[in-house]
């Protein structure tokens, strides 16, 4: 049985270091597409980290509501209003600022997000946080996110070395006063674009964390409404909507989190940059990939006519360049795709950022990377057309 070689993989092969070449200069071109996903994905889920671990199923916030990283408050009296509503059964309000924190080891302040709430139930489906409740009712005892960014300082480290409570400073923004707190424990919810670290605290040690607040203590940022098992959430919704005042607005989970999602794409810059970037490494992708398949068929020009002049049709030449597309897609897409595995790992752990590959990321740049090459051969295909034997013989 006789094994017949692709012409298509033979052309591509004649010239091993071009052919090296090319398979590098698109395997950076997925490198680059894979970054862009995985910062993107990390931007959405870190950004929606909270969201995705609050108790309760719908969520009241104020109506100027942009993002949890945004001070946007309002009467805690709307909250309790909602119990009184058919299907509901309890409510939680939950208190959100940043401070200031100081690294023990170096004194510098770093900005950290605050989360506070009544500590006689959690709000955040987080074992960590819920067996540590009752340190949260002690005054000034705080837990400390293991997972924010080391520019904090060996907080957790030195925790779980000593197991006993330290003590730090947290300084609110427009004071140069610190407030003396203890960690009592650790959890791990991890930082996002907008939020280096976390605390959580009760509610009333977030109020005197800062006693200069302006805001009156009855203003939350978040409500969290649980309902009974028995109640319609959309149906709970609609009538919260259609009764409470224009001063708030409420979400389901999931509409919470695509709320969250749309600010962070389309009203930051960090959002319009990642889809931008993402549009543009395609785009320089399939100018690389026309400009290989260009150049192969410019080196090959005679061996073309020569097929044509001996009977092939250009049905068959125009099959043989787009057999070399797919090969060099298949071809740059395993190294693309290993190096972006190493590269992930490096920035999950420099960043602390959820930066991983999924099954949807790796099939969405196989799918695009291939629809690139093939693209790029057909626009590279109108060189054949023009292969006339007559012009060579």
């Amino acid at each position: 049985m006789n094994f017949k070689i692709p012409l298509a993989w033979l052309q591509l092969a004649q010239q091993k270091i071009r052919f090296v070449v090319a398979i590098a200069g698109i395997a950076f071109i997925i490198l680059l597409m894979f970054v862009q996903l995985g910062f993107r994905d990390a931007l959405y889920s870190s950004a929606t980290a909270m969201h995705q671990n609050l108790r309760g199923d719908l969520f009241l916030v104020s109506s100027q509501y942009k993002s949890l990283t945004s001070n946007q408050s309002f009467s805690r009296t709307r909250l309790y209003q909602v119990l009184g509503f058919d299907g509901v059964e309890s409510v939680s309000p939950m208190y959100l600022q940043f401070a200031k924190l100081k690294n023990p080891a170096t004194g510098e302040k770093y900005s950290i997000y605050v989360i506070g709430f009544d500590p006689g139930e959690s709000v955040l489906n987080i074992p960590e946080i819920e067996q540590n409740l009752d340190k949260l009712k002690i005054p000034d005892v705080m837990l400390f996110d293991r997972d924010s960014r080391p520019e904090f300082g060996p907080i957790a480290e030195k925790f779980n070395a000593e197991k006993t409570d330290q003590t730090i400073e947290i300084f609110p923004f427009n004071s140069l006063i610190g407030y003396r707190v203890r960690i009592g424990g650790l959890f791990s919810l991890g930082p996002s674009f907008g939020v280096d670290g976390n605390l959580i605290v009760s509610d009333s040690t977030f109020l005197r964390i800062n006693p200069n607040n302006t805001r009156p203590a009855e203003m939350i940022d978040v409500g969290l409404i649980t309902l009974k098992p028995d109640a319609d959430p959309v149906k709970v919704l609609k009538n919260l909507q259609t009764i409470l005042p224009n001063d708030v607005q409420i979400f389901t989970r999931q509409g919470f989190i695509n709320f969250e999602k749309k600010y962070w794409s389309v009203r930051t810059p960090i959002g319009f940059i990642l889809n931008l970037m993402l549009t543009m490494a395609s785009i320089v992708g399939v100018v690389i990939v026309y400009q290989i398949l260009y150049s192969n068929i410019a080196t090959q020009f005679i061996a073309y006519a020569t097929l044509k002049a001996i009977g092939y049709p250009n049905k068959y030449l125009l099959t043989v360049v787009l057999q070399q597309a797919l090969i060099l897609a298949f071809s740059s897409y395993i190294p693309g795709f290993i190096a972006s595995i190493g590269l992930y790992d490096f920035a999950m752990k420099s960043t602390k950022l959820p930066i991983m590959m999924t099954v949807n990321n790796a099939v969405l740049v196989l799918v695009s990377t291939v629809l690139m090459c093939i693209t790029s051969g057909a626009l590279a295909i109108n060189k054949l057309r023009s292969a006339d034997p007559a012009d060579i013989f």
